[in-house]
């Protein structure tokens, strides 16, 4: 996922033309997209970190396999 030069400059240009309540929203909006790209960053950490783990543990569901990735999480941090 690159972003070039040139759209980074497009959205700068384009910033001035919006109503105030429209940056608002834009800003709110980048927040949030901001936050969701953190969180999936950390769960691939996560993942990647119980794939190199050499305890199995035998999930029937990807549901039970993200469970198990969160409770190994917080056994880390006890």
């Amino acid at each position: 996922m690159s972003t070039t030069t040139k759209d980074i400059e497009h959205i700068k240009e384009m910033l001035p033309m919006l109503p105030e309540p429209a940056l608002h929203e834009l800003r709110t909006f980048m927040d949030y997209l901001a936050d969701r790209e953190r969180r999936r960053k950390k769960l691939v950490e996560r993942v990647l970190k119980a794939e190199q783990n050499p305890d199995t543990v035998m999930c029937s569901s990807a549901e039970e396999f993200l469970q198990a990735i969160e409770s190994a999480e917080d056994d880390d941090q006890a």
